[in-house]
């Protein structure tokens, strides 16, 4: 898998006024767990531009100012509520010898004949969760829907390997094929089953299906 060094500074002080004096200087307050004792750092906004902002997965190498590195995953990341500025970031620490859990994007390849004779294609899973030991992390799932037909699917199970574990069921579904009439057949079973109910409940099943076809759209 690719990695992504980020050059950092070691934070003397975790307190929350010194917290906020980092944020204020355009700086990301870090810390890396998985080690004898975490460790915490700062560094640029910008220095996780390519890290944050982007589909692809990557390990990190945290590069602190004495010297020291680290080889880590992002684990967990906030963000500004307004202003969606990034605010704090978790890493996990790697080691040789420990398997680490990770969410891994998965890429489409190919063109559908069952999209060209008239079928949706339906993306259901666009990242995996996989645990694996480091050198075995794989940076995507390359899926070949080149011989997808109307009514097939391709899911976890074919995807499974020695490397890594799956952690989703192995009949979960990546990609499928339907036809555009039982897609609007489904549509418009959920949207009758709608009628009948009340409240914010009926509202969020009226819009799961726009929200499926925009995703779809986008494809």
């Amino acid at each position: 898998m690719k990695s992504i060094t980020i050059k950092g500074s070691e934070r003397e002080s975790v307190g929350k006024k010194a917290t906020k004096a980092l944020r204020n200087a355009g700086k990301v307050p870090c810390v890396v767990y998985g080690g004898e004792k975490p460790l915490h750092f700062s560094a640029n906004e910008l220095a996780f531009k390519n890290l944050v902002y982007t589909a692809n997965a990557h390990t990190v190498v945290v590069e602190l100012e004495n010297g020291d590195k680290v080889n880590a995953v992002m684990q967990d990341i906030q963000f500004h509520p307004v202003t969606d500025k990034i605010i704090h970031i978790d890493f996990y620490q790697l080691f040789k010898d420990k398997e680490v859990t990770m969410n891994i994007p998965v890429r489409l390849e190919g063109n559908s004949p069952g999209v060209r004779n008239g079928g949706r294609l339906l993306f259901r899973k666009r990242k995996l969760t996989i645990k694996a030991f480091p050198e075995n992390l794989i940076d995507f799932f390359k899926v070949d829907i080149s011989t997808l037909k109307i009514g097939d699917n391709i899911s976890v199970e074919s995807l499974l390997s020695n490397d890594f574990s799956i952690l989703h069921p192995d009949s979960t579904v990546v990609v499928q094929v339907k036809t555009a009439r039982a897609a609007v057949e489904e549509e418009e079973e959920e949207e009758e089953g709608v009628e009948g109910e009340e409240g914010a409940e009926g509202t969020e099943g009226a819009e799961a299906p726009a929200g499926e076809a925009a995703a779809e759209s986008n494809e």
